[in-house]
């Protein structure tokens, strides 16, 4: 695969008089076929470029990342199910798993490192009682987002962690604004009733 040089959002392709159809070209992509797949990484490469480093905070590391990711499409591109959502939706969801893997990675290495400076210096409590803290809210958050259907985790995430606007999550999961928002919503209020705290405000 060549070299991925991102492309500012928003910049139409010369010549393009429409977008090609995601579906079609992951399941020729899915058969060999290279030419619908070079067609595929023109069309998209922005976009996952764009949520990765959303997400990354690093240039290099969201290339980095949208590379793996578009490796992962040409290999498991025959198990997208059009039925299940739009085709660009389920690439932005590999890209965003593989964006969090990488951040995760990242901080387990972070943390790997101050554990070895601090392992000879006295505990604060207080600071450890603070981390044990954040360490249970990070893992009640992500146990209450497997309790959204899949549609509402995808525009949550999209929305909160990519730090995308309701107009473009609309514009990614090929939805009205309307629709996007809906789900938004419905997604927050039942984050809410599962941690059992006050509703985030939308903006």
């Amino acid at each position: 695969m060549e070299h991925l040089r991102p492309v500012p959002d928003g910049v139409p392709e010369q010549g393009a008089s429409s977008e090609p159809d995601l579906g079609d070209l992951l399941r020729r992509s899915s058969r060999g076929d290279q030419a619908a797949f070079a067609t595929l990484y023109d069309t998209v490469s922005a976009k996952v470029y764009g949520l990765a480093l959303r997400v990354v905070r690093d240039p290099a590391q969201a290339e980095e990342v949208a590379q793996e990711v578009f490796l992962e499409i040409w290999r498991t591109s025959s198990r997208y199910e059009r039925e299940r959502g739009s085709a660009l939706a389920w690439m932005l969801t590999i890209t965003h798993r593989r964006a969090v893997d990488r951040v995760r990675a990242a901080e387990s290495a972070t943390r790997r490192d101050v554990v070895y400076e601090q392992r000879n210096q006295p505990v604060s409590h207080d600071s450890t009682a603070e981390a044990a803290q954040a360490s249970l809210e990070a893992h009640r958050v992500r146990s209450a987002l497997v309790t959204l259907t899949p549609v509402q985790r995808q525009a949550v995430e999209l929305a909160y962690l990519g730090g995308y606007t309701h107009t473009e999550v609309a514009s990614m999961l090929e939805l009205p604004v309307g629709t996007a928002k809906t789900r938004i919503r419905d997604g927050l209020i039942r984050l809410r009733d599962t941690l059992g705290v006050g509703a985030r405000d939308e903006q």
